[in-house]
């Protein structure tokens, strides 16, 4: 494992930080995941990123883009046009996470995608993404959900 790697969750965080950099690059510039991986990878943020987790991310996300949107239309009130582009890339690291992720406990997926939202994104948009998630928990983890809350 890389010395990046080797850092933790802080590290983890930070692999995800930079894939929605490189997929907010994505939307607003069309570049192909291939394109954002070289880029990404000689950016000094790499060096203290789980390089691991952050190359796993980014492609895997890329590559199932379209079954991911699927998934967040039926989570949202409105058009995805109409999604910020930075609520755009959270929903599909969450979403993400959340499908193929099982290792990843849903409340960890959540209050991490929470967390780039208070970071990245608008003044409320946290509330939107922890609403999301948390119904897409309901499903996509409907047996760990129901374990948590005893229901």
């Amino acid at each position: 494992m890389s010395k990046a790697g080797s850092k933790g969750a802080g590290a983890r965080t930070r692999a995800r930080e930079l894939t929605l950099q490189a997929l907010y690059q994505k939307q607003i510039a069309g570049h192909s995941s291939v394109e954002l991986m070289s880029q990404f990878h000689e950016q000094v943020a790499y060096e203290r990123v789980d390089q691991e987790y952050f190359d796993e991310l980014l492609p895997a996300i890329c590559a199932a883009q379209a079954e991911l949107q699927e998934t967040i239309e039926g989570l949202i009130d409105r058009p995805l046009e109409q999604l910020d582009p930075v609520e755009f890339g959270i929903l599909l690291i969450g979403t993400y996470e959340l499908e193929s992720r099982i290792d990843i406990p849903y409340k960890v997926v959540i209050n991490e995608c929470v967390n780039l939202a208070k970071r990245f994104g608008a003044l409320d948009g946290h509330k939107f993404i922890n609403a999301c998630l948390d119904v897409a928990s309901q499903s996509i983890r409907k047996i760990e959900v129901q374990a948590n809350t005893g229901g």
